[in-house]
């Protein structure tokens, strides 16, 4: 038997249901992708039949369980390329991992999974190209459950990008009206706050149901990384922002779940460590240099917060990034070869005066309160082929000139901070036209601010990297549309960005 005719076979015996043991379907959560390299990608589901279930367990037994899986090169699997079996277990919360590979790249695949007789959703992933073929990325953050409908998540997979940039808060931590938006509470979060390996598998349960959500997942492979509310608000390192006994073990658990729920490689969950810096390359395009701004940060100065007067954050041994992080950082920087450096990261680089007039406040959670550090990772990006940061947390879209001293307005730029807002988290967005214009006259290097929910689309050529910031008017009812707010081009190797 050939090749083409045991693939066929295969994919025939796919379809054939074996006798049902479980009363529902499995497959509520979805399916993802993730970490895509010129031969293959990470597959993801996890199976429960009943996701809300109180325990955390997704309704399932507690035994192992086969899923087949299977990828195709077109919607119809009628060709099937690789394929194979992967076991569920009830430790891991009957969450699937597969690493495939020996795929061409720069190609889309098709993928699905079966388990217990019944067909998983399908999704659409693809390698990554060799040379620099053209790339159009969505980039988004932030999705509180009860502030909103995920119509951006919608709109976000009606555009189709070939890959999703998510840089943190992909779920709350907090129980019901924990964190009240202005438009109130639209949906409601699973009893409690998070505080134990059941609770995190609940909550990441409740938010994976989600049908928008789902239909971002399965219309391209992710890039994920983690801020805080994937533990705890405003966590730094081994430190509790509420001061609550057993911090370590939460955290190791969190870890844990967020591992089961995320199409991430086997190599990332390591005992109660969990490794989300790393990069990822377009091809010889552009380098994803994805950060971790949490796990090895001291904590916050001055007790945290938007304050004046922290002399603490200028000190020279405060750390964001952590010495190993830093090193990683500076080694791949120096030796990319890519068009284009990519960094990806949770909290607001440029600095950010949130005082009105004489003065200065700042946010000691965001880069601001880690100053020296930044200092030298903009001299970093500053011999690096056009960098651009992207930017999660602030819940609304920031354009910015990453300057090598603030302070100084002919200092020289050294790269352009894309913010996107949130897609769901402070609930409907709005546009308050005299804040917007008194933080901008405050801070000239900010050039755009939009309250409003959204995501970026950004397409990058050889030549430049333009950017599409998407709003939605509101999201405390279904169906809104999204629109394009606001478009900039950074023109490759000018550093500078023009705005139409």
């Amino acid at each position: 038997m050939d090749r083409r005719t045991f693939l066929a076979a295969a994919s025939f015996a796919f379809l054939t249901p074996p006798a049902r043991t479980l009363k529902s379907d499995p497959f509520t959560l979805g399916v993802a992708s993730g970490d895509p390299s010129t031969d293959g990608f990470v597959l993801w589901t996890r199976l429960a039949a009943d996701p809300l279930g109180g325990d955390g367990r997704g309704g399932m037994p507690s035994r192992d369980l086969d899923v087949e899986w299977q990828v195709a090169t077109d919607e119809r699997f009628a060709s099937v390329v690789r394929s194979g079996t992967a076991t569920a277990r009830p430790g891991a919360a009957h969450s699937v991992h597969v690493e495939v590979q020996g795929l061409e790249p720069g190609r889309d695949y098709f993928y699905r999974f079966k388990a217990e007789g019944r067909l998983s959703p399908s999704g659409r992933t693809r390698t990554t190209p060799v040379g620099e073929r053209p790339l159009t990325f969505a980039v988004a953050a932030c999705a509180h459950y009860e502030h909103g409908y995920y119509t951006a998540y919608r709109r976000l997979a009606e555009q189709e990008p070939d890959l999703v940039v998510f840089l943190g808060d992909y779920l709350y931590e907090y129980g019901p009206s924990g964190y009240t938006a202005l438009a109130g509470r639209v949906r409601t979060h699973t009893p409690g706050k998070c505080a134990t390996l059941a609770d995190y598998r609940l909550r990441h349960a409740q938010y994976k149901s989600d049908r928008d959500l789902q239909a971002a997942h399965a219309v391209a492979p992710w890039l994920v990384a983690f801020d805080d509310h994937e533990v705890e608000n405003n966590w730094a390192g081994p430190v509790s922002s509420t001061d609550a006994p057993g911090f370590a073990r939460r955290r190791a658990e969190a870890f844990r779940a967020y591992y089961e729920n995320m199409p991430l490689r086997r190599q990332s969950l390591n005992g109660a460590a969990l490794r989300v810096n790393r990069r990822v390359s377009w091809g010889s395009l552009a380098r994803f240099h994805l950060l971790d701004t949490r796990q090895f940060r001291d904590d916050q100065a001055c007790l945290d917060g938007v304050r004046a007067g922290c002399d603490d954050r200028l000190s020279d041994s405060r750390t964001l990034l952590g010495d190993d992080q830093w090193r990683w950082l500076e080694s791949g920087l120096r030796g990319s070869d890519t068009r284009w450096n990519l960094l990806g990261q949770q909290i607001l680089m440029t600095h950010r005066d949130y005082k009105v007039g004489p003065g200065r406040e700042v946010n000691l959670d965001s880069w601001d309160g880690y100053a020296p550090e930044r200092t030298r990772l903009l001299g970093s990006l500053a011999r690096t082929s056009n960098p651009v940061v992207l930017t999660g947390d602030a819940h609304m879209h920031h354009q910015a000139e990453l300057k090598a001293d603030f302070d100084d307005p002919d200092s020289p730029v050294v790269a352009t901070e894309l913010v996107t807002s949130s897609i769901a988290s402070d609930g409907d967005g709005y546009r308050d036209r005299t804040w917007i214009a008194e933080a901008l006259q405050e801070n000239p290097h900010i050039s755009y601010l939009d309250q409003r929910r959204g995501y970026l689309v950004a397409r990058l050529t050889r030549e430049e990297l333009s950017v599409d910031f998407r709003t939605l008017e509101y999201i405390s009812r279904r169906g809104a549309p999204a629109r394009t707010a606001h478009r900039l081009t950074i023109p490759a190797a000018s550093g500078r960005p023009g705005t139409s």
